[in-house]
């Protein structure tokens, strides 16, 4: 009979390991990411999705939109709040988003590694 796993060997691993984790993004997610950036206190979803159909030329759907910043939210990237309702009759609250700090990385490590991409294509031969 195989002896029984320590808690404490198995919560040390996934410590060691999650640090090491890394965000791989396409480029839906990097725009939605520079939108929330660029945008500010106007990063609600329907000016989000305004904003990023015209940066990349495709108008995406609504829920293409939300469900991207729903998961960019669940990795901790982005942040959101609920505003007061509009001050118009029939007026709704918005949904805000916000770059967190880790938002806020991802976003300078999908720049740099542009950047290097670019240099790469640049240095190449004709």
């Amino acid at each position: 009979m195989p002896a029984p796993r320590s808690p404490l060997l198995f919560a040390y691993l996934f410590y060691n390991i999650e640090p090491m984790k890394k965000h791989r993004f396409g480029s839906l997610e990097l725009t939605v990411l520079n939108s929330v950036a660029r945008l500010g206190e106007e990063a609600y979803g329907l000016g989000v999705r305004r904003d990023v159909s015209e940066i990349l030329g495709h108008d995406y759907s609504v829920g293409a939109i939300y469900t991207t910043l729903a998961r960019l939210e669940e990795q901790g990237l982005l942040n959101s709040s609920t505003t007061a309702p509009l001050p118009v009759r029939g007026g709704r609250s918005r949904r805000q988003f916000r770059l967190s700090p880790a938002g806020r990385e991802a976003l300078r490590e999908g720049e740099r590694l542009a950047v290097r991409m670019l240099a790469l294509h640049q240095a190449r031969p004709a």
